[in-house]
């Protein structure tokens, strides 16, 4: 297929609430849209980087830079007959794998809707329906955490992640806990924590959690083996996972157990499926993580979900809980009972983009 042109936006928005991690508050996004031109086919993408360095090193802005100066100039115009192709003309690219993995997704949407499938078919998924949890930010108190909890609890989620920080760690969640004694609970650390802060993770190792995310540095798997061998719980490896080789040496050392799968992360669909086989290797479960998506990147994640080894529920929740009615697709990207279901059994990604809505967020566009 061959590459005619390539549209990038940069969209305002604005979260339905504060949304704190151990890394700041975030509620005023930039968000980039990817739309792909071949054949009078479009194929759409989302670049997944925050607004501030805070989990990555990449941000929206540092992907408009690498995709419009270094990745974009080495594709339009070419023919590409597979995502392997075209990862292959960007290699000499290092990291940015968020602003490639955009562009990659959205040629895996056009290839489907080329080859009259849809997107979870291409990449070999096995399901339709995708068990969900919800994301619950760091909340102003105790009470206000149980609250949240018992509010998503009663909507249906499968599981609650908690996201925790030096100070707000055991306290929180030994009190949801006790208010909800059977419901699957989860941290996540986004790196916030030391070896040295072991004795926090033994508390909450106390707690029944399904597992502990990310507890130590972004680039770290050593530190992660040594707390692990400490611990019942096991430890969900996100940020340390840039690839299938990140996979692996993190498995065969027992640094976690889990995997939260990003695809922006590993740059794609591609990686994300070898990230998928390598953890399926060692029988360990994957679940897809979120990164406060609008709707081409949420359904990009629901359509990846599909695939055998997704057996943990993921961050895909309802997107009205995050975007109200505000969202770019016209398809209504909500959990019933737990349960998300694809967009649409039509070719591709399955969504439809509401481009009046998309216009009045533009801030910044350009073609190539």
């Amino acid at each position: 297929m061959i590459i005619e042109r390539v549209e990038l936006r940069e969209l305002q928005v604005e979260l339905k609430f504060r949304f704190e991690t151990s890394f700041g508050v975030e509620q005023s996004l930039r968000k980039l849209l990817l739309v792909v031109h071949s054949d009078g086919l479009e194929g759409y993408g989302e670049v997944t980087a925050g607004t501030v360095p805070g989990y990555s090193y990449e941000t929206s802005a540092t992907a408009w830079t690498a995709l419009v100066d270094y990745v974009l100039p080495r594709v339009v115009g070419q023919d590409f007959a597979t995502p392997a192709q075209l990862l292959a003309a960007v290699a000499g690219v290092r990291g940015h794998n968020m602003a490639i993995g955009g562009l990659e997704t959205a040629f895996w949407d056009l290839q489907a809707k080329a080859a009259g499938l849809p997107l979870w078919q291409l990449l070999g998924g096995v399901r339709t329906q995708i068990a969900v949890g919800a994301s619950i930010g760091i909340q102003k108190s105790v009470a206000d955490t149980v609250g949240a909890a018992k509010r998503h609890a009663d909507e249906g989620y499968k599981r609650l992640k908690f996201k925790i920080k030096p100070g707000w760690d055991v306290e929180p969640l030994t009190a949801v806990r006790k208010a909800l004694p059977s419901m699957a609970l989860t941290v996540d650390a986004n790196s916030a924590y030391a070896l040295t802060d072991t004795r926090v993770f033994q508390e909450l190792d106390e707690l029944g959690l399904d597992y502990i995310e990310q507890p130590l540095a972004h680039d770290d798997l050593f530190d992660h083996a040594k707390l692990q061998a400490g611990l019942t719980t096991a430890i969900c490896l996100d940020e340390s996972v840039h690839s299938a080789a990140d996979a692996r040496k993190a498995l065969e050392i027992d640094a976690g157990r889990v995997i939260n799968l990003k695809v922006g992360r590993v740059r794609g669909h591609l990686e994300s499926r070898r990230v998928h086989d390598v953890a399926a290797a060692f029988g360990a479960p994957v679940w897809c993580g979120g990164m406060l998506e609008l709707g081409v990147g949420r359904a990009h994640n629901l359509h990846l979900s599909t695939l055998e080894n997704f057996t943990l529920p993921g961050d895909t929740a309802s997107a009205t809980r995050y975007w109200g009615d505000d969202d770019i697709i016209e398809e209504k990207l909500d959990a019933v009972a737990g349960l998300q279901s694809l967009p649409s059994t039509g070719a591709g990604l399955g969504v439809t983009l509401r481009y009046d809505l998309i216009d009045k967020l533009t801030v910044k566009a350009e073609a190539v």
